[in-house]
């Protein structure tokens, strides 16, 4: 399950990566998730995330009732169990956040692109044909509050995309922050099971000396 995880945060990241750059890939991944956001398509995504957050859940409750128990109650296959649980809950936390980024950047990328299509066809209006005489005077102040509404619209969905494109860069951070948090946690799930194969050996062998004097 964990290299499942790693492969889905690793696929989310290459999206964000995609939606925030302005490249030929990015019609096309605005484009497969349009698609995928029609049907049932929202469903089974909904169906997932649920899973994965409950699962999320159980996890955290898995490490809270093994950290609520007494230290000297602990043993190492315990420690090994609150290792793994701590880092499938990391992942499964980060893989959700992920997935909503994704979910934001291309709403925000789309009401951009209606935006301006918007104002491209105001321009359009207003300066093609005739030059705009067929247009009273209320009609040109109409449709010039639209686009200053239109303009002040833009500015925001351009702010807003900047100050997502800085919690992208924090959740990189905060990934690599992760990352080795997680090696060194794999570390200490090496040692631990050493450390208790090493217990069962040596547990092991006064049980085989009582065998063979009673033998």
């Amino acid at each position: 399950m964990i290299q499942l995880y790693y492969s889905a945060i690793f696929a989310e990241m290459m999206a964000i990566l995609i939606l925030l750059f302005k490249t030929p890939l990015r019609k096309l991944v605005v484009m497969s998730i349009d698609r995928l956001k029609r049907g049932t398509g929202p469903l089974v995504v909904k169906t997932v995330a649920g899973v994965v957050f409950l699962m999320m859940s159980i996890t955290i409750y898995t490490i809270t009732d093994i950290n609520s128990r007494p230290l000297e109650l602990l043993n190492p296959t315990d420690q090994i169990i609150q290792g793994r649980a701590m880092l499938e809950a990391s992942l499964m936390g980060f893989m959700l956040f992920m997935l909503l980024m994704v979910d934001r950047l291309h709403h925000y990328i789309r009401e951009l692109r209606l935006l301006r299509k918007a104002m491209e066809a105001i321009k359009t209006q207003n300066h093609g044909g005739d030059e705009g005489k067929g247009l009273n005077p209320e009609e040109i102040k109409v449709l010039g509050e639209q686009v200053s509404t239109l303009k002040g619209k833009i500015k925001q969905l351009e702010s807003e995309s900047t100050e997502k494109g800085k919690e992208v860069k924090a959740a990189e951070a905060g990934a690599a922050a992760q990352k080795n948090q997680i090696e060194d946690l794999l570390l200490d799930y090496d040692r631990l099971l050493k450390e208790n194969q090493s217990l069962g050996e040596k547990l092991q062998l006064p049980l085989d000396k009582t065998v063979k004097k009673n033998t």
